[in-house]
This record gives structure tokens, C-alpha cells and sequence, in this order.
């Protein structure tokens, strides 16, 4: 069992190398062990591309040649983080390629309960004569789908709330001008964070007074889906927000249109369960993770909602004294790291 978790610990290592790339289908890693040596690995592809069974079967056979790879896979165990496909879909299925080329073993770390798999796979690979086991840090592979998972089993997209606070728990100044909390290494990390989700809102007054591209000019990744809570369209057409750097769409209370990168989008009752509301649409449209970044007002509502499933929250060192009140969070804190001189707290919501 300790050589199983550990070989498995590497699936999830190189499962999270898809992070910003195979959504919305989940991060998987595989390994293929021979004699106590890996002779082959990788991880999902971006979408429609290969699954991660498929590329270490590759990987094994540039190393050691088809042929040979082929040989040894009859005395191999694959282990691989999420329960392979038996349906096809972009690709074929997984479980049986693995049948067809007589592993001997297969270790899995969780089921996908996705409905065309939901267990299917793992049945194909017993009755294919593989010894095939499932369960094998099977906390750390629902975790490390949980967007997946969130998605398929809630119909919305996993949400991630984000903001910065004052020591006094103050989250911007009276005056509602601009004034920033966080310290560079935090915003660095925001902008990482962004390219590894789908999606990221802001409200009226956020994209009014910041004036944000909620863009990762500070990393290296893909821009997210920028989606605007904007009742009255009140942002001017020049905002950065609306600049060609990404899909910008734009849920509002009277105009349903599609203008270059622009996607607007009519509520017909704007105000009625509106955390709900966009959640749904955004999982109609395939988004499988949103990351809500403000202003108050909006974080608090999805909190309200209970509408949110993980809380990333910036704490400077700084005390304003007065100013506006941050969100209002009753989950207790998981988790804290230090970043620079600011504190990072991990909620997550127990409740969904």
C-alpha cells in the first residue's frame, strides 16, 4: 500500500500539470511501473486531446519502443488518479485500451461519477481479468477534481472567492476610491490563480473604480472568461475590461447581444436568486471554475447564497482605522501561509 501512495502521489503531481488547460474535463495523471521503475507517464492533454492513460502508454513506448513496451505491460501496474473513460467521447475509451493491452494490474485513485463512467470503467477492467483496485488516496484525487466535481454533480461551476483585507478587517476606504491592501508577491499569485480558472467576475462598481482587465499580465497563462455583473450597463464601452485580451460577458438586465468579444447576456428577473442565476448559465456555457474577486457587496452575496465552495483571503499587515467592512465569513479558517508580509486564509464551505 505505501508503494500504491506513493506512485499515486505522482499521478497527482503530474495531474495538476493540466491545470490551466484541459477544462472542463477533470486533471488526471498516470504512471506505468515495471520492476519498480517507472517506464512511462503523463497527464490529460488540453481538451480534446489525449487522456493521460493514452500519453504515458506513449511515453513508454518513445522510451523503450513499442514492441518492448508492449511486453512488459502484461507485468506493469498503471496507476492513474481518476477512474478511466469507458465511453467515447473526444476519445476513445480508456479502460479498454488498458484491457486490450493486458495490464497486469491497475490502481485507481478515485471514481468519476460522471455519468457515462460512474463506475463502467472500472467493471470493464475486472472483467478484463485486470486485478484493478480503486480507493488509493482517493481524499487527495476528489480533491484535486473538486471543479470537476462540483460541476457534474451541483450544475455550476466551482467558486473561489477572493479578496484582500485590512488587519482591522476593512476592505476599502469610505470613499469607495481605489487604495491597495495586498503586497506584490500577493498579487503575483492572484494573477497565477487566474490562469488556472475559467473564469473570473467583478461587479458594477469594481469594474467602475478599479477599472480592472482581470487579466495574467503578472504570470505566464491564459486569460480567463471575464464575466461582469452590470444591471444597468453602466461601464463605459472603453473599460479595460472589454479590451480584446479576452472573452468579456456581460449579465445585465435588458440587452442580449454578441459583439466581437463582448457576450451580453438579459436576465428577466435580474435581482431574483442572482448568484444562482449566473451560475447557471455559466455552467451552460462549460465553465467549470469561477473565481469571484468583488466588490463587498457582490462576494457577500454569493456568501449569502451559499453559493461559494473555497475562500482565499489576503490579510496586510496595515490598519486603516475606518473604511468599509470586509465580506463576512462564518466558515472557520483550514488554512494560512505567509505571503511576503501578508497572510493567506483557506476557507472552505462544509456545507455543499
Amino acid at each position: 500500500m505505501v508503494q500504491d501512495e506513493r506512485y499515486m502521489q505522482r499521478c497527482l503531481d503530474l495531474a495538476t500539470l493540466g491545470a490551466s488547460t484541459v477544462s472542463p474535463n477533470p486533471m488526471v495523471g498516470a504512471v506505468i511501473l515495471h520492476d519498480g521503475i517507472i517506464i512511462g507517464e503523463g497527464y490529460t492533454s488540453p481538451y480534446g486531446g489525449s487522456h493521460a492513460e493514452v500519453n504515458a502508454i506513449q511515453d513508454a513506448y518513445q522510451k523503450l519502443g513499442k514492441a518492448e513496451a508492449r511486453n512488459r505491460f502484461c507485468k506493469s501496474t498503471m496507476y492513474v488518479s481518476l477512474e478511466p473513460c469507458s465511453h467515447f467521447g473526444k476519445t476513445p475509451p480508456c479502460a479498454d485500451m488498458l484491457v486490450e493491452l493486458q495490464f497486469e494490474r491497475v490502481v485507481i485513485g478515485c471514481l468519476d461519477t460522471f455519468s457515462k463512467v460512474n463506475g463502467e470503467g472500472f467493471k470493464k477492467l475486472q472483467g478484463g481479468g485486470i486485478d484493478a483496485i480503486v480507493g488509493v488516496l482517493e481524499k487527495a484525487c476528489l480533491f484535486v477534481n473538486r471543479r470537476f466535481f462540483t460541476r457534474i454533480q451541483q450544475q455550476r461551476p466551482y467558486v473561489i472567492l477572493k479578496w484582500a483585507q485590512t488587519l482591522d478587517g476593512l476592505f476599502s476606504p469610505e470613499d469607495a476610491a481605489q487604495q491597495w491592501i495586498s503586497n506584490t508577491a500577493s498579487k503575483q499569485l492572484v494573477h497565477k490563480w487566474r490562469g488556472e480558472e475559467d473564469a473570473i467576475l467583478v461587479g458594477t462598481s469594481t469594474a467602475l473604480i478599479d477599472n480592472p482587465s482581470l487579466t495574467t499580465r503578472l504570470w505566464n497563462g491564459k486569460n480567463p472568461k471575464r464575466i461582469l455583473i452590470d444591471k444597468e450597463l453602466a461601464v463605459p464601452t472603453d473599460a479595460a475590461i472589454f479590451n480584446e485580451e479576452a472573452e468579456t460577458i456581460i449579465f445585465n438586465a435588458h440587452q442580449t447581444d454578441w459583439q466581437k468579444n463582448r457576450k451580453f447576456i438579459a436576465l428577466e428577473h435580474f435581482d431574483l436568486y442572482l448568484p444562482q442565476q449566473l451560475l447557471y448559465q455559466l455552467y451552460l456555457m462549460d465553465v467549470q471554475s469561477l473565481i469571484v474577486e468583488g466588490g463587498a457587496k457582490t462576494l457577500q452575496s454569493f456568501i449569502d447564497a451559499g453559493m461559494w465552495d473555497e475562500a482565499r483571503v489576503f490579510v496586510s499587515q496595515n490598519c486603516w482605522g475606518q473604511g468599509k467592512l470586509a465580506p463576512r465569513l462564518t466558515a472557520r479558517v483550514d488554512a494560512t501561509e505567509k505571503v511576503g508580509d501578508d497572510e493567506l486564509r483557506f476557507y472552505f464551505n462544509r456545507k455543499v
